[in-house]
């Protein structure tokens, strides 16, 4: 069994976290994961990890970001996703393009209806 190196407090964060992702239907496997590195990157971000990647020191606070990258919320991908997800499919003029457009190319390119 790995060692845990998390504090009581980043023990009760998890769990609560964990138990959230519970409540909301996700399966223990799922929880357990999301709740440990959502932990972890708060870890880091308070320089309490002794290793980091970047982006975790970096990127907005996992309690800020809520479910912006979800894919769930009831605005679904970020435009920055979309606009991602049209270059990697070769969707010209995507950087003219709205977040309704670019969710609109994206699922049409992809055969998807919505």
């Amino acid at each position: 069994m790995p060692q845990r190196a998390w504090s009581e407090k980043r023990e009760r964060q998890y769990e609560h976290i964990k138990g959230g992702l519970l409540e909301h239907g996700r399966d223990e496997d799922t929880a357990e994961e999301i709740a440990a590195r959502t932990v972890n990157k708060e870890r880091a971000r308070a320089g309490e990890a002794k290793e980091s990647s970047r982006l975790s020191r970096t990127d907005i606070s996992s309690s800020r970001r809520g479910g912006l990258r979800s894919h769930h919320g009831p605005r679904g991908r970020t435009r920055d996703q979309l606009y991602d997800e049209a270059k990697a499919l070769g969707i010209e003029g995507r950087s003219k393009m709205s977040k309704r457009q670019l969710a609109s190319a994206v699922d049409r390119r992809r055969g998807r209806s919505g």
